[in-house]
């Protein structure tokens, strides 16, 4: 079994997970509540900040602004069939599998004898600058939470969707 080091920024991060959107707002200064029923979904678009860029995902800024400093948590519901390339963040990141199985893996290239099936209540890192890939066969409703700001860089340029 791998040793694992706490990392506060991190600590932090799963924590405002397991205490859910609610918590992250009031963190903030805020009150909120969300249902899953009145989430606030757009129509899917590339592009979203926080996001891989990848058409077929919607995405909801719950807390925050992952453009700029402090932290952020986004809702992310993803198509099904989506594949999305290698690619890395420039912040620290915990996501949490909401409804669906995503499938995920880490590598600088997409590769899917790697990915590993994440179903409801799934938890998995997006550390800075590590290359990570995914795909999906049904839709996907994703928590992600981190400390912005933000960015995406794909590993192979030729595969960034914001390019085409």
């Amino acid at each position: 079994m791998r040793q694992v080091r706490p990392n506060p920024r991190r600590a932090a991060a799963a924590l405002v997970l397991a205490t859910g959107v609610a918590a992250a707002v009031a963190a903030q200064g805020g009150r909120m509540t969300l249902r899953p029923g009145d989430v606030p979904w757009p129509a899917a678009r590339a592009g979203a900040a926080g996001t891989s860029g990848a058409g077929g995902i919607e995405t909801v800024v719950a807390t925050g602004d992952p453009s700029k400093p402090g932290l952020y948590t986004l809702l992310v519901r993803v198509a099904p069939n989506v594949r999305i390339e290698a690619h890395a963040h420039r912040d620290d990141r915990v996501a949490t599998v909401v409804s669906g199985t995503w499938y995920f893996g880490y590598g600088s290239s997409f590769d899917e004898t790697a990915l590993q099936a994440l179903g409801p209540g799934s938890l998995y890192t997006e550390p800075p600058d590590v290359p990570h890939f995914a795909m999906t066969k049904e839709q996907v409703v994703l928590q992600i939470t981190g400390v912005g700001p933000t960015s995406t860089t794909y590993i192979d340029s030729r595969h960034d969707p914001t390019r085409k």
